[in-house]
C-alpha cells in the first residue's frame, strides 16, 4: 500500500456553549490499494438517529448536516464509499468513530486496550462514555496490541499498515493514540486525535506561522475528559518535540484553526 495523497476533512462541528467551534479533523488517504481514513467523525446514522453520539451530544450540540460527513465529502470527489478499505481510529469517543456506518465494509482499525475499555470490558465510565450503538452494525475489528517497538524520533510504533503507523499516546481514554502517516515527500504527518485539544499546547503557530493564542476552554474541556492527566501532559510535550523536527507536521482532531491553516479557508 502506497500512500498516494492525503485530504484534510471536516467531518463534524459542534458548538458547546462558551466555547469555539470545534472540528473533527479527519484524514483521506488515497493509496494504491484504496482509500483509508483516519478517525470517521459524525456520520449519517449519527444525524438520523441523534441518540447513537450519546449523552455527550447534548454538551457539544452537533450541527446535523449530511455534507459534513466523510461518507458524502468522499461520494462528491467521486469516489464510492465502498472505496474505502480500512479506518484507522484514534480511540473511540462518538464524535471520532460515528461515521464508521456509512462504510461497512472496511476494516476498523483500534489499539486492543482501546477495543478492551469500549467493547470487550466495559467498566461503569467507559459505559457512560462510549457508544456501543455506534458499532451495533457487527464491523471487522482489527486490533493492535502493545506499546509497540522502537521506531522513529525516539518514540515506539505499532505498525497498521504500510506507511501508516499508531504511536501510542494513552491519557484522553486508556488506549489513545497518535496515527503517523508517511508523506510522498518523505515527511510525516501525525494526526494527533484528542491527544492535546488545543493546539498551542504543542506549538505556538499554525503550519503556515500564523501566531496561535491560548484558549483556555479547549484546556479545561482537555481536562475534563481526561482518564489520566499525567499522561496528557507527556503527550503535549512529545507532540511539542514533535512539531520542532523538520519534515514533521502535527495535527489534532478538534482545533479549527489547524483545519482551516491547512485547507486554506
Amino acid at each position: 500500500m502506497q500512500t498516494m495523497l492525503i485530504h484534510h476533512l471536516n467531518c463534524g462541528s459542534m458548538r458547546p456553549p462558551t466555547a469555539p467551534e470545534i472540528v473533527c479533523h479527519v484524514l483521506l488517504i488515497e493509496t494504491d490499494d484504496g482509500l483509508v481514513l483516519v478517525d470517521s467523525g459524525l456520520g449519517r446514522a449519527d444525524f438520523a438517529d441523534p441518540k447513537r453520539m450519546g449523552p455527550a451530544r447534548f454538551m457539544l450540540r452537533p450541527t446535523r448536516d449530511d455534507a459534513l460527513t466523510a461518507a458524502a465529502q468522499i461520494e462528491a470527489m467521486g469516489h464510492w464509499t465502498s472505496d474505502v478499505t480500512h479506518i484507522v481510529l484514534t480511540h473511540m469517543d462518538f464524535d471520532h468513530i460515528g461515521g464508521i456506518a456509512d462504510f461497512p465494509h472496511a476494516v476498523i482499525h483500534t489499539t486492543t486496550a482501546e477495543h478492551d475499555w469500549a467493547v470487550v470490558n466495559p467498566d461503569f465510565a467507559s459505559k457512560q462514555r462510549y457508544s456501543s450503538r455506534q458499532w451495533d452494525h457487527r464491523p471487522t475489528f482489527q486490533t493492535h496490541a502493545g506499546p509497540g517497538d522502537p521506531w522513529k524520533h525516539g518514540l515506539s510504533g505499532v505498525p497498521v499498515l504500510p506507511g501508516i503507523t499508531y504511536v501510542p499516546m494513552p491519557g484522553h481514554t486508556k488506549g489513545h493514540a497518535a496515527v503517523a502517516v508517511d508523506t510522498a515527500d518523505g515527511g510525516l504527518l501525525v494526526h494527533a486525535g484528542d491527544a492535546v485539544f488545543d493546539a498551542s499546547s504543542y506549538a505556538t503557530n499554525t503550519p503556515s506561522g500564523v501566531p496561535l493564542r491560548k484558549v483556555g476552554t479547549f484546556r479545561a474541556f482537555e481536562k475534563v475528559m481526561a482518564q489520566d492527566r499525567k499522561r496528557v501532559a507527556v503527550n503535549h510535550a512529545t507532540l511539542s518535540r514533535l512539531h520542532a523536527i523538520d519534515g514533521v507536521t502535527v495535527v489534532n482532531a478538534h482545533d479549527k484553526r489547524i483545519l482551516d491553516d491547512l485547507i486554506g479557508s
